[in-house]
């Protein structure tokens, strides 16, 4: 998508980490920002960072309420009658064996990263076609939603469903011509507040995983010697919306992993742990 400039751009999870470094390379290019998020103290600190004659809107909005979703499309468009490029960016993250994990547990993550998804589709794509406007829609995986480390179960479920989706989503706009690009992001570790987002799960759905903990330390760890911020993600993917590149993997050895896991399908092997 080339004409940015003077289109708006609505992020979810616009409050730290990916949102907040796409929301300023945004607002650099000329659009509108639609921030949407539960941490009200976050949106605010990502407004302070924009370019003082952008324009941009704040939002608290719980991605995983459609009705909620519906109301930030409304909103949206009622304030700037456009939706260029959606950001599907919220997401939050659960760890430990598959046999220990809870129902809240499974409730929370596909709620937030699957159901937020569908839900951004479901409100806004119908109003981006009806615009008949060139528009782009960026859905945030994981390197987790094409690689499968132990100790990840709910969060690879949640992350493969939305690249499996959102490879839908391409080919169906494409089958009925739309001008709406698509691109799925993919990182491994980036310190971008996931670790910590517990902070923001509901108290109805507080009964977690008791091993957990094991799990979470290696992930913070991972996320800590991460060579890329959150800062060169979103430029990478700034640039993939530009150039209309689906498949975004910022992580070279993600890259391999994916090889290998393709090979072991491809040739009947048993799954090769490449996380280490």
């Amino acid at each position: 998508m080339k004409e940015l400039s003077g289109r708006s751009a609505v992020i979810t999870g616009g409050g730290s980490g990916f949102g907040r470094e796409l929301a300023i390379l945004c607002a650099k290019e000329g659009m509108r920002v639609v921030l949407a998020d539960v941490d009200v103290a976050g949106m605010e600190g990502t407004e302070a960072l924009l370019p003082a004659d952008s324009l941009s809107r704040s939002i608290r909005c719980d991605v995983s309420d459609a009705a909620a979703v519906e109301r930030l499309a409304g909103a949206a468009y009622d304030e700037f009658g456009d939706c260029g490029v959606l950001f599907n960016n919220a997401g939050v993250g659960t760890t430990g064996p598959i046999w220990t994990t809870t129902l809240d547990d499974w409730r929370w993550t596909i709620g937030i990263n699957v159901m937020g998804v569908v839900n951004g589709i479901q409100s806004f794509v119908p109003r981006m076609i009806k615009q008949g406007r060139p528009g782009y829609v960026v859905n945030t995986a994981s390197a987790a939603g094409l690689l499968a480390p132990a100790g990840s179960s709910v969060y690879c479920a949640s992350k493969f469903a939305v690249v499996g989706l959102t490879e839908c989503l391409y080919h169906e706009l494409r089958a009925e011509n739309h001008p709406i690009g698509v691109s799925v992001l993919c990182p491994a570790f980036v310190d971008t507040g996931i670790s910590t987002a517990e902070r923001n799960r509901p108290a109805s759905l507080s009964e977690t995983n008791p091993e957990a903990e094991k799990y979470a330390a290696r992930v913070r760890r991972a996320i800590k010697s991460g060579k890329l911020t959150a800062a060169n993600i979103a430029a990478i993917t700034m640039d993939a919306v530009k150039n209309d590149r689906f498949y975004i993997l910022p992580h070279d050895g993600v890259k391999a992993g994916v090889a290998v896991r393709m090979k072991d399908i491809t040739e009947g092997r048993q799954p090769t742990n490449t996380s280490g």
